[in-house]
């Protein structure tokens, strides 16, 4: 038996906003050439990098004090990825004051952006010459994810939920994602059911845990107060699907899920056991 593919660390920022039928999470639909997640609707995210380890981030950033090596770097990485991919910046001018307006936040991708995506700038080298500071405060680690052992590709994956900032207009890079959306949860998950959008295991049920607050501000604070737990999918053949199965105390409403009618589009998730199955 070959050996598991080592995951590779990723992060992902749920950005989210109040809107007039409750919370609402900002998404992007992958580019269908792209390695991971081609033509998904996902949260804007992706793989870690070495800058991102950098060691500036301590006195580059909010939000470092109690926050070990590796998890500052995801944060980093977090940070990078929403600037990177849909042009929205977490930081201030100075430590723990307001962020940035959109007329600066804009400026700056306008300067920087390309840059850091081509990797002949950091991310921190742009904060650290701007005068600026990274607000990693806002970040709330949100959930854990490793791909199973079995699977070719493999990821470890933290997500992380912001409030986006009110004034920033976001907005699809037109490379790795090739549009974008403001929905609700509900939205997000009938949408997958009625196949006009493949969302994948990990992003249904992160949808559908957030979608339980009402508001930002609800969903920040029960965030802020639940442990993390690394949620690693157990699947195994089952009549009807796959059986896939999580830690309870991870959080989403149940311990087994059949997932049932082929993958990607046509693909329908059961909740078993604990909760009403969802199709």
């Amino acid at each position: 038996m070959a050996e598991p593919v080592t995951p590779r660390t990723a992060a992902t920022l749920m950005l989210a906003r109040d809107g007039m039928e409750g919370l609402e999470v900002f998404m992007v639909v992958r580019h269908h050439e792209i390695e991971f997640a081609s033509g998904a609707l996902v949260f804007p995210g992706g793989s870690v990098n070495a800058e991102d380890a950098d060691s500036r981030w301590r006195h580059l950033a909010d939000g470092t004090d109690r926050v070990s090596g590796e998890m500052l770097t995801v944060m980093a990485a977090a940070a990078r990825e929403a600037f990177e991919e849909c042009g929205v910046l977490f930081a201030r001018s100075a430590s723990r004051g307001p962020l940035l307006e959109s007329a600066r936040a804009e400026a700056l991708a306008a300067t920087y952006r390309q840059a850091i995506e081509a990797g002949t700038l950091s991310f921190a080298d742009m904060i650290e010459r701007e005068n600026l500071i990274a607000a990693f405060d806002r970040l709330v680690h949100f959930a854990h994810w490793i791909t199973p052992p079995q699977m070719p590709k493999r990821f470890d994956t933290h997500f992380f939920l912001a409030e986006a900032p009110p004034d920033h207009i976001l907005r699809h890079d037109g490379r790795e994602s090739v549009d974008s959306i403001w929905l609700t949860p509900r939205q997000a998950c009938e949408d997958a059911d009625a196949d006009r959008h493949t969302v994948l295991f990990p992003t249904r049920l992160n949808l559908e845990k957030v979608g339980q607050h009402r508001t930002v501000a609800d969903a920040l604070d029960a965030a802020g107060a639940s442990p993390i737990v690394t949620v690693r999918p157990e699947a195994v053949a089952a009549e009807g699907g796959r059986l896939l199965r999580i830690p309870v105390e991870a959080g989403y409403g149940g311990g087994e899920f059949l997932v049932s009618g082929g993958s990607g589009k046509n693909a329908r998730i059961h909740r078993l056991g604990a909760g009403a199955p969802r199709s």
